[in-house]
């Protein structure tokens, strides 16, 4: 009897593996990123557009930047800067930590595939009353009584071992452990995204700093020139050769550049302030030396707009929820079909310490079970529609941030193509005011005309010189965001694979 038991027993277990082997559920086939086909080459390249001369890209096309990539604009205080953040920026930390809860998650689901194992030893002693007793039955001869239960004490020593399994006969805890490592993927790919975003608003920001110092060198020798320019006024005003309102232009002119001047260091505050953040140091602490920006967009190498869709880390992570709601979808699925428990107990019971591990006390007791759900009102229906719900949504996520990145590569590569020409233009226009002013100068000096027309030579070159500081910051902001437009130095084959996210976490707690 016993081994009629244990074949069934072993039938049932090797049944149960043999159908762990099917998986319900939609196969995951990423989809088309795009209605149409990418573009052999982006819109606005400057070989595309003929007025193009200032701005080149790198050769060839198909280039791609690598690792750190702000080392392209060869500025040892950002490379420097950048090397910090990398260590110290919290969000980057923050990002990582929701990468390693990520993958505990993978942990947990593979854990339901193994047999659950428990054991709870025991002690009980036990003692009758001695004032209880129980009225017996009518014998034969007619006599009927009560009797007496004799006071009992017994004692029980147990150690038992309890299992049960459930196997994975439809796929469901396959499926979960798939979404888990989908989502650690996502997870990781968000990280890469969040290091990319913190790595670009540090770059743009010491460059914007490095703007206000170009405009506070402009203004401060336009207030130099503006004091030369009240002494040389005040003079001939003292000596009878000018009238008073020629003085008080001058002084106006002084007095208006000293507080735009002035005015300039709210803006480089809080740059330097921003930069103190991101490289994780508090802002009372940290400051950076005034240098004003001399740096021009280098050539970048952008490559062809089918690369984008592996660059790009945001783009990584989109398509990894399409693979993880899918599986979710499996999940679901796997509602529909019986699930089979598999239960045994083992151990040693006995009265006595010195028999408990004797083989006469042993016990034990094996089970299966199937259940199924005959009726839910549609709920596993409604959750399988939820979850294709949700797998759609995804798609449409993915293609639109396929389309996004798309339009921000094409905006920042047409933000430095065209800031560089302008920037050319802009200098002419610069010199063309210095030339204006020397001649507004030289007129009012000889006499021949008021000190207006130099208050407006001076303006108009002040305009013109703040113009073209602001055209180099913005060209090299635009250089920065259009290297993050492209995914900075990252690559999809740098996301981690299902069985790197699955390796054995070893975490512990910072303080």
């Amino acid at each position: 009897m016993n081994n009629i038991r244990l074949k069934t027993l072993l039938g049932t277990a090797v049944t149960a593996l043999f159908f762990t082997g099917c998986t319900v559920g939609p196969k995951y086939h990423t989809p088309t990123a795009t209605v149409q086909p990418p573009p052999a080459a982006y819109k606005e390249l400057p070989t595309q557009v003929p007025d193009a001369e200032a701005w080149k890209v790198a050769q060839p096309q198909d280039a791609m930047l690598h690792g750190k990539w702000w080392e392209i604009y060869k500025d040892p205080e950002l490379n420097a800067l950048e090397e910090q953040l990398i260590v110290n920026n919290q969000n980057i930390k923050q990002s990582f930590e929701n990468f390693m809860a990520a993958r505990t998650l993978v942990a947990q689901a593979r854990s339901q595939l193994f047999p659950t194992v428990g054991t709870a030893p025991s002690y009980q002693r036990t003692r009758t009353s001695a004032n209880l007793s129980i009225k017996s039955g009518s014998s034969s001869s007619g006599s009927g009584g009560t009797t007496n239960i004799p006071n009992l004490q017994a004692q029980v020593f147990s150690i038992p071992v309890s299992a049960s399994w459930e196997p994975d006969l439809w796929g469901k805890v396959r499926n979960t452990i798939s979404e888990a490592q989908y989502n650690a993927q996502l997870s990781a790919a968000d990280l890469e995204n969040v290091r990319l975003t913190e790595q670009a608003s540090l770059a743009v920001f010491f460059f914007e700093l490095r703007g206000q110092d170009a405009l506070q060198k402009i203004f401060d020798e336009t207030i130099e020139a503006d004091k030369k320019s009240v002494d040389l006024t005040r003079a001939r005003y003292e000596t009878g050769v000018d009238d008073q309102i020629s003085l008080v232009q001058a002084q106006n002119a002084l007095e208006t550049a000293e507080s735009e001047g002035t005015n300039l260091g709210i803006a480089r505050a809080q740059f330097e302030h921003a930069i103190a953040v991101l490289i994780g140091i508090t802002p009372s602490s940290f400051s950076i030396p005034v240098k004003p920006l001399a740096a021009v967009p280098p050539a970048l190498p952008v490559g062809v707009p089918s690369q984008l869709l592996e660059r790009r880390p945001d783009i990584a992570a989109s398509e990894r929820a399409m693979a993880a709601a899918n599986a979710q979808i499996g999940i679901g699925v796997a509602a529909y079909y019986p699930n089979l428990t598999l239960t045994g107990d083992a151990g040693f019971s006995s009265s006595a310490i010195q028999t408990l591990l004797a083989w006469p006390s042993r016990i034990w007791s094996v089970g299966t079970s199937l259940s199924e759900t005959i009726f839910d009102a549609g709920l596993r229906r409604a959750s399988v529609q939820q979850f294709v719900a949700v797998y759609n949504a995804d798609v449409a996520g993915y293609r639109q941030t396929v389309l996004t990145a798309f339009q921000q590569v094409e905006d920042s590569m047409a933000a430095v193509r065209i800031l560089s020409k302008q920037i050319q233009e802009q200098l002419a226009a610069e010199q063309s005011a210095e030339r204006y002013l020397e001649l507004a100068k030289a007129r009012y000096y000889t006499g021949v005309d008021t000190y207006l027309n130099v208050l407006v030579a001076q303006t108009t070159l002040l305009s013109d010189q703040q113009t073209l500081a602001s055209l180099r910051t913005e060209a090299m902001t635009a250089s920065v965001q259009l290297i993050e437009a492209l995914g900075g130095g990252w690559d999809r084959s740098q996301l981690p694979t299902p069985a790197q996210v699955s390796e054995r976490v070893h975490q512990s707690k910072v303080d």
